[in-house]
């Protein structure tokens, strides 16, 4: 790429296309020597003899090679002009309906000894060029892209290097094969040559047995080193037994119990309080199926560990170049006010700082604002890491944000030799304030818009101005041409991306934009792995790209894995995570349940996806056992059938041959739109770009690619890329995936691969939960949803299902919830109960029950290493999410489905205050989300006073059954603590729990104070004796 050759804008559909601050000349474009092939318009080209191709011997129609193969292998075989079919000419494979030809001495191409990767290139050279010269204008633009990226990738490692002779010969037809190292011999080995003598052998088996000992001279000094190389590159690890196996007994002793408990709730209604018992059970049951949708996926939970070693001894060898394959990472940032540019630009930092080949990573940063802020702090950005990006390779520097790593609170000093280093990390960090001042400069200006819009450097009006209606823009920062750091080697690719925008077209909001991104880098870099980040979270761990590629270039478990997700990890949340922000439930059980079936869901960012499972594509089949036949003489057991040819053979070719098939039949256009280098570069299962493209044409698709009529009438957004149809766009896309039979994989390497923020303000929190429960109720209510979604195939394992059913109807939960919390204060306030008095025998349902729901929990905790305040932190939240975020979500989902009104959700600010590290904790944010919590705790507040009032008048027999009612009471009031502190706010830092407890205890002694009544004198009763009354 050229880096900073300026912004290209443009529409397809209008036919507008502009270069902004480009300074270059248009590159002329190289005249065509020879003959011109009649189909693509490409040079013919000669045969290996060096002769002009002829493919048509009785006419002469001129067509090149690609052509010609591609019309022998997918098309009719027959000459376009004379129809004549295509005969086998030298150089080319035996396709059906070849006669055998005896003037053709060809013996290596006729039985297609062909590596596959060569034939996926002419399929999609032939797909290019008949397509590329259709309608597109002249090649005007600006090189951009360059070509270096076509190399496949063989996930196999050769037998050495040491070789000699013909022995090299040997090596290609073992790459695909598992080699064991075994001692080398001399050239002149008869074991090598084929006619050895017998004692040779004997001697050459006995060494590999183990019974000789190798000679020393004989062994090759890097054959350990290859053979670590040959291990698998990641391994499962188990939960011990030990902890796993008394947690599945109590778990089916819960569901045993749990049984019973319901049995006796049904069959032993209160009459005189109907209503409430019926509430109760309703909610009791709601709650058991609830829990088992919950529970049972966490059955098989496992840990993974992987090897940076093996992959580096693979795919990493000294003197070549890698031959890890390449990654393309989006990062994706809407209103640059809410999520500040300087947080997204520490994030762009950490992506070029990675420790990757700089070759193989590309970053694409969508702007889906349209924001002239963006685009120069992304300019601003490009700039400081010309410095920053050598830094950190230099001295090996963790994190690699600089915000992060200039703030954080540790020994920088340690494991660091260098005399220079505190020199230049001064420096450094000199030259970082002195960014930050810029960036924040450009803030302060943007808060103050223009009113007739906002102007670049050249004068130019800022093609974004109107954020509803503007063009598709590109602008290439950092690249393979000017793209170099201040020590003069090259850095990552740094490309800026804002899609067209006009009135009248459904943008699909996050979910678009990142399909956008999908499709501008597949026609410009296309890495066959994708990794995406929200503009908030940042690399922590360097090596994290490794940690996905040590399952992804696996050999035996790569071909079938879709994604690998890592968990999300936060910053700058309070020590006590009141909200349960952290999440550590569900990040660390829930998923590690999930990898064992199937794999664990997308939750939207740091997550690296194989793009050919985007592309809607399903996994690759292993070799299938061959089924018994027999012969037609005994009908007993079937007659034989006839095998198509090819059938019998495995592999890598049956899995091409499959694809091509499909290719075939495939109408591309609709499927993936009208793009002739997009369809080419779906093709292309290693990556890479034909090196053989026009750059300026690829610049052309790109515009067109990201316009917003491209994804009319194809399956984007139904079969392809980011799914359609909710807000919560990363449930859907790995639901669909799933159902294909691709697996995912969880990564929890030692050091958090990455880090972001999260809302610690308790109304920012809620609505945060609001749009992901709005989202799933979404998804129960489309034609995706996992109860009816997904049986065809049958690639859906039935734990993995459960799990997402289990995430669409949570929210639900929140209408049983609700009114469960309720109960308790209507039972004291009315003097009634939701449970009869029960005897000695059916207590003990109630004992076991709750003792099976507290060793659940404990033996979970032990197993997972969550800590039993993290958990508990999570309960409180799951009853004040749902009795409000998830209770509106519910209403907003129904309204949407009913009476189609839709709800438009801002992002979520990731601006902190700087003056106060916690200030946002304390903020108090109006939102009717606050209404129910609210509401729950008066009433069960009041219902305490009320009861203990009423206790105290009725005496002494009315304390035991008000016992009941106080626990379930204070349950409530327990679990909404969290809530109370976040209403309260920090108005004078009383604790909140003193004022709880005032209150309370204020209520009860005034009742006590009435009651007794200790100032007033008491009036005695009658005379007895005067009266008569017998007392």
């Amino acid at each position: 790429m050229e880096a900073n050759a300026g912004l290209v804008a443009g529409s397809h559909n209008r036919n507008e296309l502009v270069v902004i601050h480009g300074h270059e000349e248009p590159k002329p474009v190289s005249a065509l020597n020879g003959q011109i092939c009649e189909i693509c318009g490409d040079d013919v080209g000669l045969t290996v003899d060096g002769d002009l191709f002829v493919a048509c011997n009785e006419c002469g129609f001129p067509v090149c090679r690609p052509c010609y193969e591609y019309e022998r292998r997918e098309g009719s075989q027959l000459c376009p002009q004379c129809k004549t079919r295509y005969k086998r000419l030298k150089g080319s494979p035996r396709v059906e309906g070849d006669d055998d030809e005896e003037d053709v001495d060809d013996i290596e191409h006729e039985f297609n000894i062909e590596d596959g990767q060569n034939k996926q290139n002419h399929l999609a050279e032939a797909m290019l060029y008949g397509k590329m010269s259709v309608g597109r204008g002249p090649d005007d633009l600006p090189s951009i892209i360059t070509g270096a990226r076509s190399r496949p990738v063989s996930g196999e490692f050769p037998l050495s290097n040491h070789m000699y002779g013909d022995q090299q010969t040997l090596q290609p037809s073992s790459l695909h094969k598992r080699v064991h190292p075994y001692p080398v011999s001399e050239p002149g080995n008869g074991v090598f040559e084929g006619s050895g003598r017998w004692d040779d052998r004997m001697d050459d088996w006995k060494s590999k047995q183990g019974f000789l000992g190798p000679d020393p001279d004989d062994v090759d000094p890097d054959m350990n080193m290859m053979d670590e190389a040959r291990q698998p590159l990641s391994r499962k690890v188990s939960i011990a037994s030990s902890k796993l196996n008394p947690y599945r007994m109590v778990i089916v002793f819960r569901l045993v119990v749990l049984a019973f408990f319901l049995r006796y709730r049904i069959l032993n209604p209160v009459h005189d309080a109907i209503g409430l018992w019926l509430t109760s059970i309703v909610c009791e049951i709601w709650f058991a199926v609830s829990w088992i949708l919950d529970q049972f996926p966490k059955w098989y939970p496992i840990d993974r560990e992987t090897y940076l070693d093996r992959l580096s001894l693979r795919y990493e060898r000294e003197g070549e170049p890698s031959m890890l394959s390449a990654v393309d990472v989006f990062v994706s940032t809407v209103d640059p006010l809410k999520e500040p540019p300087l947080v997204t630009a520490n994030t762009v930092l950490s992506i070029l700082a990675m420790d990757y080949p700089v070759d193989k990573v590309s970053c694409y940063v969508s702007d889906d604002g349209a924001s002239m802020l963006s685009f120069e702090s992304l300019s601003e950005t490009a700039e400081f890491a010309r410095k920053w990006v050598p830094f950190c390779k230099r001295y090996d520097i963790e994190p690699r944000a600089p915000e992060m790593y200039f703030s954080a609170k540790i020994d920088y000093l340690k494991d660091k030799v260098q005399p220079m280093f505190v020199k230049e990390r001064r420096a450094m960090k000199r030259e970082y304030e002195e960014f930050k001042v810029r960036v924040n400069a450009l803030v302060a200006k943007a808060t103050k818009p223009p009113a007739e819009g906002w102007i670049m450097k050249d004068g130019t009006p800022w093609p974004g101005n109107n954020t509803r209606d503007h063009p598709g823009m590109i602008q290439v920062f950092l690249g393979h041409s000017g793209g170099h750091d201040a020590d003069g080697r090259e850095l990552p690719r740094l490309v800026y991306v804002s899609r067209e925008k006009r009135p009248g077209f459904h943008h699909h909001k996050k979910a678009g934009a990142m399909n956008a991104l999908v499709r501008v880098s597949a026609v410009l870099t296309n890495a066959p792995f994708m990794l995406n980040l929200d503009c908030d979270h940042y690399i922590n761990n360097s090596k994290a790209v490794r940690e996905a590629m040590c399952f992804h270039m696996d050999p035996q478990l790569g071909r079938k894995v879709c994604y690998v997700q890592f968990p999300q990890r936060f910053d700058g949340i309070d020590r006590n995570d009141r909200y349960a922000n952290r999440n550590t439930v569900f990040f660390d059980i829930n998923m590690k349940g999930l990898d064992g079936i199937q794999g664990p869901v997308y939750v939207g960012t740091g997550c690296v996806f194989r793009r050919r499972a985007l592309y809607g594509y399903n996994p690759p089949k292993g070799p299938k056992r061959p089924k018994m036949v027999s012969c037609d003489c005994c009908p007993c057991f079937g007659r034989r059938k006839k095998l198509r040819d090819g059938s019998a053979s495995g592999g890598a070719g049956t899995d091409y041959d499959d694809k091509e098939a499909l290719m075939s039949e495939m109408n591309f256009e609709k499927k993936f739109g009208q793009s002739a280098a997009f369809v080419t570069s779906t093709l292309m299962e290693e990556g890479g770009v034909p090196p053989s493209s026009s750059a300026a044409a690829l610049l052309k698709e790109a515009i067109h690619v990201i316009s917003c009529g491209y994804e009319d009438k194809t399956e984007w957004g139904s079969e392809l890329g980011w799914i359609y149809g909710s807000i919560t766009e990363d449930i859907l896309t790995g639901f669909k995936m799933h159902c294909r039979g691709w697996r995912s994989i969880y990564c929890m390497p030692k050091r958090p691969a990455f880090k972001g923020s999260a809302p610690i303000n308790l109304s920012d929190r809620l609505n945060q939960v609001l749009r992901w429960a709005l989202g799933s109720v979404e998804i129960f209510f489309s034609r995706h949803s996992p109860m009816l979604y997904g049986y065809k195939g049958g690639h859906l394992k039935w734990l993995e299902r459960l799990s997402y059913i289990n995430t669409t109807i949570y929210p639900f939960t929140s209408l049983p919830l609700l009114a469960y919390c309720t109960l308790p204060a209507v039972c004291l306030l009315t003097g009634k109960f939701i449970m009869p008095t029960i005897s000695t025998f059916a207590s003990l349902f109630f004992i076991a029950l709750f003792l099976s729901i507290f060793a659940t929990g404990i033996l979970e905790l032990r197993w997972s290493g969550v800590s039993i305040e993290e958990w508990w932190r999570n309960e409180q939240f799951w009853v004040i999410g749902g009795v409000s975020a998830h209770l509106f979500a519910v209403i907003q989902g129904l309204l949407k489905v009913l009476a189609g009104i839709d709800t438009n959700f801002t992002v979520t600010s990731k601006a902190n205050d700087e003056n106060d590290e916690f200030g946002e904790l304390y903020a108090f944010k109006w939102t009717t989300l606050l209404i129910p919590p609210t509401t729950l705790l008066i009433i069960n507040l009041v219902g305490v006073v009320a009861g203990v009032s009423d206790a105290i008048n009725n005496g002494y027999q009315s304390w035991g059954p008000l016992f009941g009612k106080l626990f379930f009471s204070f349950w409530v009031i327990v679990h909404l603590y969290p809530f109370l502190k976040g209403l309260m706010g920090r108005q004078n830092r009383t604790p909140t729990i003193v004022v709880i407890w005032s209150v309370l205890l204020a209520s009860i002694f005034s009742l006590l104070w009435v009651r007794i009544d200790p100032f007033v004198l008491k009036t005695k009763g009658p005379d007895v004796k005067q009266c008569g009354i017998n007392c």
